[in-house]
């Protein structure tokens, strides 16, 4: 069953969320820390309780969650080698002029625009909310699109910031970072300084036997940290997507104006270089083109950062009676 969520509960979810990820998110890395401090460092124990590591790693988490909401979306145009876009050029002024007129018709005030110098069509929005937003699209976009696919471009993306999934994309994208540098920082403390303390914890029976299994899971823990990271990133993205589609088209009241912009974006073949991973799930296609994206099923539930591209495309044309409802 699809969600019929309104914009207001959307937005009002969305803010929730934000708030609820960045208490998870410090949660795991202050976990991070403790095992580290209970089984390297041996400070958290039954005579010692100084948690000294769990105390820097959630002060990281803490301070990367408050970075990421004032500066991450500077730091995602950066890595992107974005530049404001150039009014003195034709197809630069057009996208300026477009923003404008989706912004009259959301409401919303106009958010900066920036022009990223890659050949590949995509497109993402950041900031941490409508007064502080910004829209980015790449020349190969400005070059494959028309003045009406474009609009429906920039109205998804305008979607995204009208929802506030700017603010939770851009907090995952820093947090990920935190989650990455720590989940190291633990595996690099593997090899300094834990063996005596490790065997002394395992020792003496049934508790050794306990610390032994808390151990274990803790080491699974920081493997697989930067996994799950990545994997909350991409079900969130793929969520937000299908959203983003319809109030873009309800915003340009021309849904088959998306669904063919979306079809060129299909087409590219090209992955979108000057965009890194980390920022994958802000796009509104996939920049490393992965074919996982392309297929449906519980395997790409779990790895895939965005939906089908196809499924976008079908819906669009049901919203513009192109296509019957789906079986």
């Amino acid at each position: 069953m699809r969600d019929v969520r309104n914009i207001y509960e959307q937005q009002s979810r969305n803010k929730r969320d934000t708030a609820l990820l960045m208490i998870v998110f410090i949660l795991f890395i202050g976990l991070l820390g403790l095992g580290f401090d209970a089984f390297y460092l041996g400070t958290v124990s039954a005579e010692m309780f100084l948690p000294v590591g769990t105390m820097i790693a959630v002060g990281i988490g803490a301070v990367t969650a408050g970075w990421s909401l004032k500066n991450g979306a500077k730091a995602v145009l950066g890595s992107a080698n974005a530049v404001p876009a150039d009014e003195s050029i034709p197809a630069e002024k057009q996208l300026v002029n477009i923003v404008e007129e989706i912004s009259i018709a959301s409401g919303l005030p106009k958010p900066k625009v920036y022009v990223i110098p890659d050949p590949d069509p995509n497109a993402f929005a950041t900031g941490k909310d409508p007064q502080n937003s910004s829209i980015a699209v790449t020349q190969g976009l400005l070059d494959s699109l028309n003045r009406e696919e474009l609009q429906g471009v920039v109205a998804h993306e305008m979607s995204h910031i009208r929802n506030y999934d700017i603010r939770l994309m851009t907090v995952i994208a820093a947090l990920i970072g935190a989650i990455l540098l720590l989940s190291d920082w633990a595996r690099r403390g593997m090899f300094w300084g834990g063996g005596r303390r490790r065997s002394r914890s395992s020792s003496g029976g049934a508790g050794g036997a306990v610390a032994l299994v808390l151990f274990i899971l803790w080491i699974v823990g920081v493997i697989l940290a930067p996994l799950i990271s990545q994997l909350m990133a991409m079900a969130v993205s793929r969520k937000r997507e299908y959203y983003a589609d319809a109030s873009g088209a309800e915003l340009t009241r021309n849904p088959m104006a998306l669904a063919t912009a979306l079809g060129k974006l299909e087409a590219a073949s090209a992955p979108t270089a000057s965009i890194k991973r980390g920022s994958a799930h802000l796009c509104i296609v996939d920049p490393l083109g992965r074919k996982m994206n392309a297929r449906e099923g519980a395997t790409a539930n779990l790895f895939a950062s965005h939906p089908p591209i196809l499924n976008r495309i079908e819906r669009l044309k049901e919203m513009a009676y192109q296509l019957g409802p789906s079986s």
